[in-house]
C-alpha cells in the first residue's frame, strides 16, 4: 500500500475523537492505507460536527450513512479499545484487545467533506451488539471483522445483506479485558502506561444518612 510511505506511523494508545486514525479504503481494485479524522462527516453536511460511531443495526437507514455503507467501507487497524463502565458517579475504563495480543480491524465507514476550499477525509467506527465479555461493561462494543472479511467488505460488489451479516459481535472467548487508569479520560496522556491493568477502587455504596 504506497500511501503507507508518504506519512510516519507511530503507536497511539489514547485516539480522542476528531483525531487522526488509520484507515484501508479501496477504490476500484486500488487500496491504499491513510490517515481520515475520527468523526464521519457526510459530503453534503452543512455541519462540521463529525460522527465517530455508526450502528450497524440501522445502517442503511440513516442518511448520514447509507451511502457510505454501499460505496465507501474502510478498515479501521487496532491492537485494542477501551470501553467505560458505570460505577455510581463515576466510569470505570477497560482495555480490550484479542487473546493472542495481535492486530485486527473494525469495520468502519469514510467520506470526504468539503468547506472553504479544504477537503477532510472523515471515517465513523461501526458498533453492535455486545459479546458476553463486553456486556458487563457495556451496552455496545465496534465491530470486528473476520479477516477472512476484509476483501469481501472493502469490495462494492458485495451485497449489503453479506455486509451486514460480518457485523456480529466478535466471540467473547477470543478476547479479554482489564480496569486501566482513569488517566485515559485525558486526550493530553498517550503513552503505553494507559493499557497497563490497575486494580480498581471498590464501588461506593450509597449512605443511609
Amino acid at each position: 500500500m504506497p500511501a503507507a510511505e508518504l506519512f510516519e506511523i507511530n503507536p497511539r494508545f489514547n485516539i480522542a475523537p476528531s483525531q487522526p486514525i488509520l484507515a484501508v479504503t479501496q477504490v476500484g481494485e486500488n487500496r491504499s492505507l491513510g490517515l481520515f479524522d475520527w468523526g464521519l462527516i457526510p459530503s453534503w453536511s452543512k455541519d462540521a460536527t463529525g460522527i465517530i460511531n455508526a450502528r450497524a443495526e440501522t445502517l442503511d437507514e440513516k442518511p448520514s450513512f447509507s451511502e457510505s455503507f454501499q460505496r465507501r467501507r474502510c478498515l479501521i487497524p487496532a491492537d485494542g479499545f477501551y470501553e467505560w463502565q458505570k460505577r455510581g458517579k463515576s466510569r470505570q475504563p477497560y482495555f480490550f484487545q484479542l487473546q493472542d495480543e495481535e492486530p485486527f480491524a473494525f469495520a468502519g465507514l469514510w467520506d470526504q467533506w468539503q468547506n472553504n476550499g479544504r477537503t477532510s477525509s472523515t471515517c465513523a467506527i461501526i458498533t453492535t451488539r455486545p459479546n458476553e465479555l463486553l456486556a458487563e461493561i457495556h451496552d455496545r462494543m465496534p465491530a470486528i471483522l473476520d479477516p477472512d472479511n476484509y476483501d469481501e467488505w472493502l469490495d462494492n460488489r458485495t451485497p449489503a445483506s453479506e455486509l451486514k451479516g460480518m457485523l456480529l459481535p466478535f466471540p467473547a472467548a477470543a478476547m479479554n479485558g482489564y480496569p486501566v487508569s482513569s488517566e485515559v479520560n485525558s486526550p493530553k496522556v498517550d503513552n503505553e502506561t494507559l493499557v497497563q491493568p490497575i486494580q480498581p477502587e471498590p464501588e461506593a455504596q450509597p449512605s443511609l444518612f
